[in-house]
């Protein structure tokens, strides 16, 4: 077993279960789909769809019609440890979202979708932010968009090749839906969530 598993290892799961569990810890997901976590980890179908299984039965995740949820029992298996220099991300694209935006409809209507090069692979949150988590269809970037408050960040993590080109491309493609939702047109028909807070999407 590789040493950067050393203090993630539980000896109740199977290595790939822990694969798996380390995953979820260091990108911080709440939720997942089973399509997106496929690519990012390169695993088949019916492997994945066990391991998941397994996981089900020790309660650390769920499974629901949009996806899977993360429970608090994952912290009973892994402690969180620092993301090693060659996962850092590359920042790709930074913008101010509209003011008068509703931050928590935004993501509402950005989770769970696909955009050109990208599909859905998770949300992470905290108080003071949300990540939005995509992959492109061969596993080989995954790409981040961030929102804090009014800040929209996309970032690119390079799982293989460092093809700077296709980071960009895929952001684009992302920027330019979030563009189409943030248009004046499209907040009308969401009017009634304009009282929302900047920070109510913290639940997963």
């Amino acid at each position: 077993m590789d040493a950067k598993w050393h203090d993630l290892y539980d000896a109740s799961l199977s290595e790939r279960d822990n694969e798996v569990l380390v995953l979820l810890t260091e990108e911080g997901l709440a939720t997942f789909s089973f399509d997106g976590l496929k690519r990012r980890l390169g695993l088949h179908p019916e492997t994945l769809s066990r391991i998941l299984g397994r996981l089900e039965e020790e309660g650390i995740v769920k499974k629901g019609p949009e996806g899977y949820t993360v429970t608090s029992k994952i912290n009973e298996f892994l402690r969180p440890r620092p993301t090693s220099a060659n996962e850092s991300y590359t920042p790709l694209l930074q913008t101010f979202l509209p003011s008068d935006m509703s931050i928590s409809q935004l993501i509402s209507d950005l989770r769970g979708r696909w955009f050109g090069l990208l599909r859905w692979l998770g949300l992470s949150n905290s108080a003071e932010s949300a990540t939005l988590k995509w992959i492109t269809e061969d596993g080989a970037i995954q790409v981040d968009a961030n929102i804090s408050e009014t800040v929209l960040t996309i970032e690119a993590k390079f799982l293989q090749d460092k093809n700077m080109n296709l980071a960009l491309k895929a952001s684009y493609q992302l920027l330019t839906h979030i563009s189409t939702l943030c248009s004046p047109s499209r907040r009308a028909r969401h009017v009634s969530y304009s009282g929302d807070s900047d920070l109510g999407f913290m639940p997963a």
